[in-house]
């Protein structure tokens, strides 16, 4: 890190740090100064959805700000009832109206108060392999080990198992026996904790930084079901997976589930401008009918976000995005990842659905010993970040974390672009092969 940097960067420690210096991007692509080029199979942080530099997008961007930069969330805006009216229609269920945040993170904050003030309960369930953001109750919600340096976070949580099909808490073989003994530890967990004491449970549709775990067929049905016989509010949270990175618009619909709540931010606009928000139920939100409301933001729905995220809509209409995330999708990264999971020893499994995948490195495929530890730190994770440093040096940015290799390019990126990108991975996973043995 430059002496004279005076910017002081999240999740890091900050001697530590030589960050690369990006000048420029466009489509799947972003470059240095020195004219070095990186093919994003992260999307960021899986959040440019649309591409960068998306020429409909920035001219929403800048007729807007030529029309109204700004405006305050109290009062009305066009572009942010228009975006609301753009959401709601491809939203599933009874999901009727929006609160519009700045982000993630506080879109969970305002999922979970909601939650609270609607069922007049207090506890929330969450899972162990979770993400759900750094602000206050959101970290304390996550259940991955970025949480264990805000702790105490005193929000009062209680976590379970999600499915792991790889790694089954339960020992089941089959994707049918994982949907019925998480279901099955799931009722226990609320049974025990008194379910007359919890008001919501929150989980990521399909787990995004810890695993790119698809749920098991079932799974998400057995979950509603849970909290309608508990009157439990189900809050998805698709921060990470809504607007088409698994093919549909919340990813909650590829399982034909439909939650009280879904919590929303990155890909809504691909983070051009900073947007999130929490998607209701009107039953829940008529409970502020004629109460006021004890929340909000300053900038919450601000206009330049939300005509992004109108263009964002319409290019996704125009260009037929979901459906080449799906086709493609599945016919070149899934056929793609797997050929590589073949021949590769170190790959103990590839997963994914849409553009978000994840190979599982280990060091012994039959008894699928991770390539480094849980919460690897110092020499213990130098295998993955070898691989992760393959992998940049060759030109490819990729989205890992633990022992997994996970991939989540824009959704504009095209099928070549795809093929260019799995080349580097099979050059790289040569890195993750040594280690096996």
């Amino acid at each position: 890190m430059s002496g004279s940097d005076h910017v002081f960067y999240p999740w890091s420690a900050q001697a530590t740090l030589n960050p690369v210096p990006i000048v420029g991007a466009s489509g799947s692509w972003f470059w240095e100064e020195s004219g070095k080029r990186y093919l994003d199979f992260s999307s960021q942080l899986v959040n440019v959805n649309i591409g960068h530099q998306h020429p409909d997008i920035v001219a929403a961007i800048i007729d807007q700000v030529q029309k109204l930069a700004t405006i305050s969330p109290t009062v009305g805006n066009e572009e942010r009832s228009e975006l609301a009216r753009l959401i709601v229609e491809r939203a599933p269920g009874e999901l009727n109206r929006i609160l519009f945040t700045t982000g993630g993170a506080e879109a969970v904050e305002h999922a979970v108060r909601l939650a609270r003030s609607y069922t007049g309960r207090t506890k929330m369930l969450a899972a162990y392999r979770s993400y759900h953001g750094g602000t206050g109750v959101a970290i304390g919600l996550t259940g991955e080990p970025r949480r264990w340096g805000a702790e105490p976070t005193n929000v009062d949580v209680v976590r379970f198992f999600g499915p792991y099909p790889y790694r089954s808490p339960w020992g089941s073989s089959t994707p049918a026996e994982e949907t019925t003994a998480a279901l099955r530890h799931l009722r226990q967990v609320i049974e025990l904790e008194g379910p007359q004491h919890i008001a919501g449970l929150i989980l990521e549709t399909v787990v995004g930084t810890n695993g790119v775990l698809v749920p098991p067929p079932g799974y998400l049905a057995g979950v509603r079901e849970l909290c309608d016989e508990f009157g439990i509010v189900y809050i998805a949270d698709e921060v990470m997976v809504g607007f088409g990175r698994v093919g549909a618009w919340f990813a909650v619909q590829a399982f034909d589930v439909a939650p009280d709540i879904i919590t929303f931010a990155k890909g809504v606009n691909s983070g051009y401008v900073p947007l999130g928000g929490v998607l209701m139920a009107e039953r829940i939100a008529q409970r502020y009918d004629n109460t006021v409301y004890p929340g909000g933001l300053t900038y919450a729905g601000h206009p330049l976000a939300c005509a992004a995220g109108i263009a964002s809509i319409n290019v996704f209409e125009r260009d037929g995005i979901l459906d080449h995330v799906r086709t493609v999708g599945a016919d070149v990264l899934g056929k793609g990842l797997a050929e590589l999971a073949s021949r590769h020893p170190s790959v103990g499994e590839a997963r994914g659905m849409g553009f978000f995948w994840a190979l599982e490195l280990v060091r012994d495929p039959d008894a699928r010993e991770p390539l480094i530890p849980f919460a690897a730190a110092g020499p213990a994770a130098e295998p993955m970040n070898r691989v992760t440093a393959a992998a940049k040096e060759r030109g490819l940015w990729p989205f890992n974390a633990g022992n997994r290799f996970q991939i989540a390019p824009p959704l504009t990126t095209s099928a070549d672009e795809l093929r260019t990108g799995l080349e580097i991975v099979d050059e790289v996973l040569e890195v993750a092969d040594e280690y096996v043995g």
